[in-house]
C-alpha cells in the first residue's frame, strides 16, 4: 500500500467523489445500499488494513463511556485514568484520543486492544451499514483518509447507480 499516491490521489478526487456521493441522496436508498454492500465486500477482498493502518494513523474514534470501561478494563486502569491518560473532549463535546497515531496501534499495525476496541473502530468504514445515504458527508471524508473507501467509491462512480 503506497499511501503517498493515496494520498495524491484522493486529494485530486476529493470534489468529483464529493459530488457523486452527494447525488447519491436522490437515489433510491435500498439501490444505494446495495451497491455499497456489494462493493465494500469486493474491495475488501482484495486490501488488507494491516498493510495501511491510515484510519489508525490519522484520525480519533469517539470513545463512548461503554468503550471507555471496555478498553480500560483490557489495559487493568480504572476508567477515570484511562481518561486522563489517552482521551480528551473534542469541540463536539466527545471523548476521543489526545495523539496521533492511535497509542494501541502497533509497529506492525495491530491494535493491542482489538478484542476490546471502541464501537467505531469496529464498525469502521462504515460502508457497510443501512442508510448510506444518511452517512454520506462521512463517507466523502472517510475518502481522504481509507483508500478502500476511496476505492470503493471509484467503481461506483462507474456503475448506473
Amino acid at each position: 500500500m503506497d499511501l503517498e499516491k493515496f494520498k495524491a490521489a484522493a486529494s485530486r478526487k476529493k470534489f468529483s467523489q464529493a459530488d457523486f456521493l452527494k447525488g447519491l441522496r436522490k437515489k433510491d436508498p435500498r439501490r444505494v445500499d446495495d451497491a455499497f454492500h456489494r462493493t465494500h465486500e469486493e474491495v475488501f477482498a482484495e486490501i488488507d488494513c494491516l498493510t495501511c493502518a491510515n484510519c489508525c494513523k490519522t484520525t480519533s474514534p469517539i470513545f463512548y463511556q461503554t468503550d471507555i470501561e471496555r478498553v480500560a478494563r483490557a489495559l487493568r486502569l480504572r476508567p477515570g485514568d484511562f481518561i486522563t491518560t489517552y482521551l480528551r473532549i473534542d469541540e463536539d463535546k466527545d471523548y476521543v484520543l489526545k495523539t496521533s497515531p492511535c497509542p494501541f496501534l502497533d509497529g506492525d499495525n495491530h491494535c493491542k486492544v482489538y478484542d476490546d476496541r471502541p464501537k467505531a473502530c469496529r464498525e469502521y468504514p462504515h460502508t457497510n451499514r443501512k442508510k448510506m445515504v444518511q452517512i454520506l458527508d462521512l463517507t466523502a471524508r472517510n475518502t481522504q483518509v481509507c483508500p478502500a473507501v476511496f476505492e470503493m467509491v471509484e467503481r461506483l462512480k462507474k456503475t448506473d447507480l
